[in-house]
């Protein structure tokens, strides 16, 4: 063997110790430091058990019953119930057992930033245990439940107050038989008991009354008109009975009101006939009334009517009702009429024309008015009614002398009675349109009359 080999065999020996040496050091000091280090493992609150479920979280038990823990920089053991904040980090301590858990490191600032903004979203947090414990929690959470049933209660209480349950209203709508009717099913009621025999004379004028209520509209007009009701009422003219007489051409007449579908229909149907004899016969006041309103309704923008009216003496039949006692009512009522008439006629004439405008006045070329009017003495008639005292009554007679003046100039010159009558009226006027002036009325009533006046008088001259 050479003396080299055993050297080195020497040095291996003594290499191989002291490297024995460092481990067996290397494992003292390895051993003194396992209970913080080599024995423990550190967990995120999300770490999940053999189930799957997240181990620190308000799932493990009843929310009402956790204890709130307050993390720290420093490993805290975890009683069994507590809640840990999110965000913690928690460890199993593999020497003891034991949970524990702590704020989570800071690193640059990076956990302070995060925390802040937790804190913000979350609202102001007060870490001491002190302030508030799970009791007093729970506490306080049962009296703001109760203080919101009670406010909900008392809401319901004041809406049950003001309105009624809806089973309430349904037995009292049930106990009055309520039924919404349309106005067709009502007029097909009340012509139904007009025509019916077994009504008396009360009901059968108690249903033309509500009737003429009705027959206003003009769409309810012609469903009257289909459901027959127009024939009905016109056959109602040629009753005895005064009062079915009356309430009869009340109804026509309101159907008859700016209604041409109807006014055809009436004219076809012997109206005009029927209403010139009630006019032309002995009646009371109000059914001759009742009947000129229907007349009137009929004649106005229906040149056809007013023809027709011409052909059957319906000037002379209401120049009659001038010479008889108890009709003075009527006077300005024709009056009226004639004076619609003639300016209805006038107006179109002045108008512009179209095609359908020039047929209309073909039509009204026809009507021969005004010279009826001037033939059958109207022209004298007129006037003697400036002599009533109503101030309205003189209007409308001005406003048809006015219009005639063109047409009785000579016949008003040669009558010394008008002339000494509108020169009293202007007196008259001038007094009470100054009285009106003093008043601060410039453009009055009174004032309007006395240009009517000084315009006819201008026109006489």
């Amino acid at each position: 063997m050479s003396p080299w080999a055993g050297l080195l065999s020497i040095t291996s020996r003594v290499s191989l110790l002291l490297l024995l040496g460092s481990v067996l050091f290397s494992c003292s000091s390895l051993g003194q430091r396992v209970p913080e280090f080599a024995l423990t493992k550190i967990e995120e609150s999300d770490i999940k058990d053999d189930s799957g479920k997240e181990l620190g979280t308000e799932d493990d038990a009843d929310p009402e019953d956790l204890e709130v823990f307050y993390p720290t920089d420093q490993w805290q053991t975890l009683r069994p119930g507590q809640a840990v904040p999110a965000g913690s980090h928690v460890r199993l301590n593999l020497q003891t057992g034991e949970r524990e858990a702590k704020l989570p490191d800071r690193e640059n600032g990076k956990s302070d930033i995060k925390e802040d903004k937790r804190r913000k979203r979350l609202g102001k947090v007060d870490l001491n245990a002190n302030s508030f414990t799970s009791e007093e929690l729970q506490k306080a959470l049962a009296k703001m439940k109760e203080s919101e049933k009670a406010e909900r209660k008392a809401r319901e209480e004041e809406v049950r107050k003001k309105f009624r349950p809806i089973e309430q209203l349904k037995e009292e709508f049930e106990k009055l038989n309520m039924k919404i009717e349309t106005d067709y099913e009502i007029m097909v009621k009340l012509i139904s008991k007009f025509n019916s025999s077994a009504s008396t004379l009360d009901e059968k004028v108690a249903a033309l009354y509500d009737l003429e209520y009705y027959v206003h509209q003009v769409d309810n007009a012609k469903d009257f008109l289909s459901m027959g009701g127009l024939r009905l009422v016109i056959e109602g003219l040629n009753s005895s009975e005064a009062l079915l007489k009356e309430h009869a051409a009340f109804v026509l007449g309101a159907a008859l009101s700016s209604n041409p579908k109807v006014q055809i229909e009436a004219i076809e149907g012997g109206a005009l006939q029927k209403l010139l004899v009630i006019l032309a016969t002995e009646q009371p006041l109000a059914v001759r009334k009742k009947a000129l309103f229907a007349l009137s309704s009929m004649l106005r923008h229906f040149p056809y009517a007013q023809q027709q009216f011409l052909k059957l003496g319906g000037l002379q039949v209401l120049r009659s009702l001038f010479r008889q006692k108890g009709m003075e009512p009527l006077h300005v009522r024709v009056v009226t009429l004639l004076y619609d008439l003639i300016m209805e006629k006038m107006l179109l004439e002045d108008s512009q024309h179209g095609e359908q405008m020039e047929e209309k006045i073909q039509q009204y070329q026809q009507v021969r008015l005004v010279p009826a009017v001037v033939e059958q003495g109207w022209c004298a008639l007129v006037p003697n009614l400036l002599a009533m005292p109503e101030h309205d009554t003189r209007e409308k007679v001005l406003k048809l002398v006015g219009v005639l003046v063109a047409f009785c100039r000579e016949h008003y010159r040669g009558d010394p009675a008008l002339g000494t009558t509108l020169s009293l009226l202007r007196s008259e006027y001038e007094e009470l349109a100054a009285e009106e002036q003093r008043e601060g009325d410039k453009d009055g009533y009174f004032r309007e009359l006395l240009g009517s006046i000084n315009t006819i008088i201008q026109e006489l001259r």
